[in-house]
């Protein structure tokens, strides 16, 4: 059948591309010039199974209230009078009970291994070159209160079959010695020996190009301006190229990969996605000292930052703030985050040469992405992946790509749509 994308990012691109290996014919819209120039641009760069205690967690409530006044806290609320806002709020603070809690780390879990096994067996197969690591994450705290709290989480993840290993904080300085320049702040640690890291962006370049030499079609600098609906069914997108010229792209199906602006689109066809926008910041950085420098990507698990290693770069990323479609730059927030690398390693940076970007990522109060079918007949979600699109991409266009072609996907998780019941509680596609 004919399947058309919406977007660009690294989702879109592993969905356009495991729909084409399906046999349907694919078209990828997308507004930017090329893939991945987005949300996919500059992110955190790990492929982090780990990253599965979701934000919403009995923990929360009061860590959010703490942040309120902080122009640089891990995750902050600008309250707006914006409806979306508030009952995103409102969901999110439902899904902060423990029980909630538990079935949101099952299905991060599952869904995060799946994608990582993907991901690798599609490296293989393609050989796509883009500055991985396969060295493992270590989160390490600087909080007794805050490792003492993950040990819960972490037991919920060893249950649904993430490797996940607590350290001392000498055995985190052995896994990364450049952590010795904070040895006295770090009070543990944990160890995910088989999760990765990489450069997002480069990925979904090369895959766009493999996708593109496979046949799919690819519509960049093009936006959508109109959508036809024909009864229970999407009938096409009216979309407006570079020049202003207008035209119909009609279809059998449709697959929504538009991150933040996902919602947006699903409310002109009367479908409800609590998906909002929580801009991330990163800063890449120069190695200049390589004596010095991390090569194990790190998470800082009290200020919410991950570390990576880019080849000659070196990326550091987080935080959180929830203050609609604005995309301008917070340079407190910035150099908060450069300030944070400082005082960890002194020695590894003078922070020169420091390249900053924002990027909005799709977030649902779960931190559980909707994955299936929507309520209209050929309309099928793949979005809502927050802080770990890069991490689930894979997984998610494959599982996509089988539900649009009929077959279940080899995966528990709790699709939208699909004939068997989701779990009591899961945010449903209405």
């Amino acid at each position: 059948m004919k399947v058309i994308v919406l977007g660009a990012g690294v989702t879109g691109v592993t969905s356009a591309w495991f729909l084409q290996q399906a046999g349907h014919d694919v078209t990828l819209i997308d507004r930017q010039p090329g893939a991945g120039l987005e949300t996919s641009f500059a992110n955190g760069g790990q492929i982090s199974v780990s990253h599965a205690e979701p934000w919403a967690n009995p923990g929360a409530p009061l860590k959010v209230l703490k942040w309120l006044a902080r122009e640089d806290a891990p995750l902050l609320f600008r309250l707006r009078p914006d409806a979306q806002q508030w009952l995103w709020a409102l969901q999110f603070l439902r899904e902060c009970t423990p029980a909630r809690t538990r079935h949101n780390i099952r299905q991060i879990v599952n869904l995060g291994l799946y994608s990582r096994s993907t991901l690798q067996q599609l490296r293989a197969q393609l050989d796509i070159p883009y500055d991985h690591l396969t060295k493992g994450i270590l989160h390490f705290y600087t909080s007794q209160q805050e490792f003492d709290a993950a040990q819960e989480p972490a037991r919920v993840m060893r249950e649904h079959g993430c490797e996940l290993d607590m350290k001392t904080a000498d055995e985190c300085v052995q896994i990364e010695p450049a952590l010795a320049q904070c040895r006295d702040r770090i009070v543990g640690g944990s160890m995910t020996p088989s999760d990765e890291s990489g450069d997002a962006h480069a990925f979904t370049q090369v895959l766009a190009r493999h996708a593109q030499a496979a046949g799919v079609r690819f519509l960049t600098d093009t936006r959508i301006v109109g959508i036809e609906r024909e009864g229970d069914r999407l009938a096409a997108v009216q979309v407006a190229d570079a020049d202003g010229g207008v035209r119909r792209e009609a279809a059998d199906s449709f697959v929504l990969c538009m991150g933040s602006f996902s919602a947006a689109f699903a409310r002109q066809l009367g479908i409800t996605l609590r998906i909002y926008p929580a801009k991330g910041y990163s800063v890449t950085l120069p190695v200049i000292d390589p004596a010095n420098s991390y090569n194990v990507s790190l998470t800082d698990d009290e200020y919410k930052l991950v570390f990576s290693r880019l080849g000659d770069r070196l990326r550091i990323a987080g935080t959180a703030e929830l203050n609609g479609y604005d995309t301008s730059l917070n340079l407190v927030r910035c150099e908060a985050i450069v300030r944070r690398t400082r005082e960890l390693f002194p020695q590894m940076t003078d922070g020169q040469g420091a390249r900053y970007w924002t990027g909005l990522r799709p977030a649902t109060p779960s931190n559980v992405p909707y994955i299936g079918r929507s309520r209209i007949g050929n309309l099928f979600l793949n979005t809502g992946h927050g802080t770990l699109g890069w991490t689930h991409s894979c997984g998610s266009g494959r599982a996509i790509a089988d539900i649009v072609s009929g077959r279940v996907p080899e995966l528990d998780f709790a699709f939208c749509g699909l004939p068997q019941a989701a779990p009591a509680g899961r945010l449903a596609a209405a």
